[in-house]
């Protein structure tokens, strides 16, 4: 592993995870809170806002060499320039995709997650398969997610912690020469930021 926690982690406890629901349960049948609402919110937060910072981040490095060096040699002060900083991205460190290697990150204790540039976690980061999977056997599952590394080329794993998380730079796609900050921003994704994707090609989204 590219790094290892240094602090424990512990899931939350289920009788927290009973009392939100029991919360949103209690609220619904109030009229407070609209069910498709609630839904909606956080999906905007896991899919919209989130990760479109972390775009943002990317796309910036992509156009000016001069950020990217700043983005490899000081993550977090780099992020912090476009305004992406706080509870959950205190620390970060962004690793590059290369032809040669290939990054993927996880937070094998828990599900330490950077929310300032990637929004709320999906699921799937946090569960136990993928969390232990992806350190013993990562071409298998990044295959899974369709995402094919060849056997020549490296695949690091990067275990985020409480002290630092992790943002994959991906590699820029061909065919974008000359392209705005805004439309290299369209092709990155989610997935791409963990290294479980790549960056959209040109004309696929």
């Amino acid at each position: 592993m590219a790094h290892d926690h240094d602090h424990e982690h512990t899931e939350p406890p289920a009788e927290i995870a009973l009392r939100v629901k029991a919360l949103e349960s209690l609220l619904v049948e109030k009229g407070l809170v609209d069910p498709a609402a609630m839904d909606a919110l956080i999906d905007t937060y896991e899919h919209r806002i989130g990760p479109r910072n972390g775009a943002r981040v990317v796309a910036k490095a992509w156009s000016d060499p001069d950020y990217k060096a700043r983005l490899l040699a000081d993550g977090t002060q780099a992020i912090a320039e476009l305004g992406f900083s706080g509870v959950q991205g205190e620390d970060m460190m962004v690793v590059e995709n290369t032809p040669e290697v290939h990054n993927v990150t996880v937070c094998t204790l828990c599900s330490c997650y950077p929310w300032p540039t990637l929004g709320l976690p999906p699921a799937w980061y946090k569960s136990a398969p993928y969390r232990a999977r992806i350190v013993i056997d990562p071409r298998s599952v990044l295959a899974e997610f369709g995402v094919t590394i060849g056997a020549e080329r490296e695949i690091r794993v990067w275990d985020s912690s409480a002290e630092l998380r992790y943002l994959v730079l991906p590699e820029r796609p061909a065919g974008t020469e000359g392209w705005s900050e805004d439309q290299l921003a369209d092709l990155v994704t989610r997935d791409a930021m963990i290294g479980t994707g790549v960056a959209l090609q040109p004309g696929s989204n």
